[in-house]
């Protein structure tokens, strides 16, 4: 204590020691009332006597009891302002359904997707050991094992009558199922190790993928949800052109291809990036790889890799996982590879929609081939070591390393610079390179009088078997052969960028042979060559996963290489599986099935409707000599028949019409 002179000095010494004394503790209703109330009431009593530090302190006694007061009952006020708010959401959305539900349905999804999750965290944490205690009779090996013939035969005989039933009406299906079947024997054929092949993994991922395609292609719902996603994210990403044309003008973003797509890249790597901040791609990754991991039997890192390239790319994901990379079994490197090669990363699906490639069958096409991927690399390149990885706990996945959003959206969309980068880069060296090959080889083949030799054509009869296996027609074989080869061994770009040129026609309504040569390809042409091109699976990809790998572990180098080109075999064949299965499940929808409808309606421009319809029309009515044409089936006895007839020589020739 400092020497004073007087009561004065007295009093405030001892209000200064009584405020530094490190032993005292705040309450609710302020500091210790056994010192620092006592030297209050002292320096009240001297009145304005008091030094400006303590009257400052004296002044900020308020603040501090407040304070105390808030940090005290802080969860008290956590949970009144969540219900307040959790009130005000559902007087919101009780208002938004009741005014207008079709317009409310994407809010209504949410909000149901929401309180799905909410109620399985419920569920697990209070009622979690109780389900547990619930399931361990069958935990029994003997029981377990019945439990699974009983399901795998119920499976046989239900995909048996399945087939038998609906391949009825469309015999063309059989063709595809045969593919699955000729496809899976050639990958058995290749087998690192026949003996060791677990086929119950095997059996699963395909059952997998084909139950999910049911879902998201043949039943009405699941289609209905898929195709609503796929607009919500056409929708989503149009909001690019917002920025795009800011930063490069109205005319550019319109009219050239760079400026469309590229920026799409940017905007989509800046979501990803604070959806992976927020955790929620962890999340999600989470939960599907370990629904694959107790189904099929696959170890944690591999098979939280496979589910990571449903969103991230091929070298992205392994990233997950790399502090396993190491321990990693040859067969768990191989199945990471096989699923960097048979998925497309979510930031390319932006790239691949803005080509006006159907978003639904993407995303279908990518969550399929998660599965199939981990099924068929488990065919080729079966366990034979002893994995360090056997236990049923998940690998768990720490959050993005960013302080807020912000830093996590600039981030995202400073690393889709490189991606979008790579991007232009390829399509530019690989057009121009095909264009140079197509030169060469046109005129190599001149030299012996073979004119139009190009690379396409090439392709075109290699793999017009395989493309037929999947369940395309003959007479659009040839052009989806062309576009399988391509993205094989140039690039999935510029197949892709195939695709949309022809669909592009299709849907302007030009007909389908001109100076006879096929301007397009069917709808179900369309679909399944979708899912044969999705993956990363072509020649160049094998350097960008050795590199992105060897860059985590240098040391298995030499590991990594011997097991990256049967991966991309693999990587390939998954993504032909998945067009298989798309061929089998493919029904027609639309004005394809319902033409009197569509021709009744006042139809003036070329479309694809239009032509389909007008074919159909076309082929039904029979000419009478000098009578007017006659209509039989559908079209008799309707009185718009002879009108629509009109309207279809109108913008197409047919001998009809003359």
């Amino acid at each position: 204590m400092e020497k004073t002179n007087g009561r004065e000095g007295i009093a405030l010494s001892t209000v200064e020691t009584g405020m530094e004394n490190p032993g005292l503790e705040l309450t609710e209703e302020g500091i210790n009332p056994e010192g620092t109330r006592k030297t209050e009431e002292r320096g009240h009593n001297l009145g304005d006597g008091l030094d400006p530090p303590t009257q400052q302190r004296r002044n900020l006694q308020p603040f501090t009891r407040a304070r105390s007061f808030c940090k005290t009952h802080a969860a008290l006020f956590k949970k009144v302002l969540l219900s307040l708010l959790c009130l005000a959401y559902a007087a919101y959305f009780l208002a938004a359904c009741i005014l207008n539900f079709h317009r409310a349905l994407a809010l209504f999804v949410l909000t149901c997707l929401v309180l799905l999750v909410l109620v399985h965290r419920f569920l697990k944490r209070f009622l979690g050991e109780k389900l547990t205690r619930c399931l361990k009779p069958f935990e029994n090996s003997c029981l377990k094992l019945w439990m699974k013939r009983v399901f795998a035969g119920v499976s046989l005989v239900g995909l048996i009558l399945w087939l038998a039933l609906d391949t009825a009406q469309r015999p063309e299906q059989l063709i595809s199922f045969a593919g699955i079947c000729m496809f899976t024997l050639i990958l058995f054929a290749c087998s690192k190790h026949h003996s060791a092949v677990s086929w119950s993994s095997v059996l699963w991922g395909l059952g997998l993928q084909f139950v999910f395609g049911i879902l998201v292609i043949r039943a009405d719902p699941g289609f209905n949800a898929f195709q609503w996603l796929g607009n919500q994210i056409q929708i989503f990403l149009n909001y690019t052109v917002a920025g795009s044309s800011f930063v490069f003008g109205d005319m550019l973003v319109k009219d050239i291809f760079a400026f469309q797509a590229l920026p799409i890249i940017l905007f989509f790597g800046c979501v990803m990036s604070i959806l992976y901040y927020l955790g929620f791609v962890q999340w999600v990754v989470q939960k599907i790889a370990w629904f694959l991991q107790i189904t099929m039997g696959t170890t944690a890192p591999e098979t939280l890799a496979v589910a990571g390239n449903i969103f991230v790319g091929m070298t992205e994901a392994p990233l997950l996982i790399r502090p396993y990379l190491v321990d990693m079994t040859l067969s768990e490197v191989h199945a990471v590879m096989t699923g960097g090669f048979a998925t497309i990363s979510g930031t390319v699906l932006g790239a691949f929609i803005s080509f006006g490639i159907d978003a639904s069958s993407l995303i279908s096409a990518s969550v399929m081939a998660a599965p199939s991927a981990l099924a068929l690399s488990k065919l080729v390149y079966p366990e034979v070591e002893e994995s360090k990885f056997k236990n049923k706990e998940g690998v768990k996945l720490p959050r993005g390393k960013e302080k807020n959003v912000l830093e996590a959206a600039s981030n995202g969309a400073t690393d889709a610079i490189g991606l979008a980068a790579n991007v232009a880069a390829n399509l530019i060296a690989f057009l121009a390179v095909l264009a140079f090959i197509n030169a060469a080889l046109s005129w190599l083949g001149e030299l012996v009088d073979i004119q139009g030799l190009t690379f396409q054509v090439i392709c075109s009869y290699i793999l017009r078997p395989v493309v037929f296996m999947m369940g395309v027609e003959w007479a659009d074989c040839p052009m989806v052969a062309e576009m399988v080869g391509i993205k094989f061994f140039t690039n999935e770009f510029v197949a892709y960028q195939q695709l949309s040129q022809y669909k592009n026609k299709r849907l302007s309504g030009v007909e389908e042979w001109i100076g006879g040569e096929k301007q397009w390809i069917s709808v179900r042409a369309e679909i399944i060559t979708t899912f044969s091109l999705c993956g990363f699976a072509n020649l160049s990809s094998i350097g960008i996963t050795l590199g992105g790998l060897t860059s985590m572990v240098p040391h298995r180098k030499s590991d990594l290489s011997k097991v990256v080109v049967s991966a991309l075999f693999t990587g390939a064949c998954v993504s032909l599986i998945s067009a298989c299965v798309a061929g089998i499940l493919y029904v027609p929808r639309g004005a394809e099935t319902d033409c009197v409808s569509f021709l009744n309606t006042s139809f003036t421009n070329r479309t694809y409707e239009t032509y389909v319809c007008c074919r159909e029309l076309f082929r039904s009515t029979s000419l009478n000599g000098t009578n007017p044409p006659s209509f039989p089936g559908p079209w008799e006895d309707k009185e718009f028949s002879p009108i629509a007839l009109a309207k279809c020589c109108d913008l197409y020739t047919n001998a009809v019409c003359a």
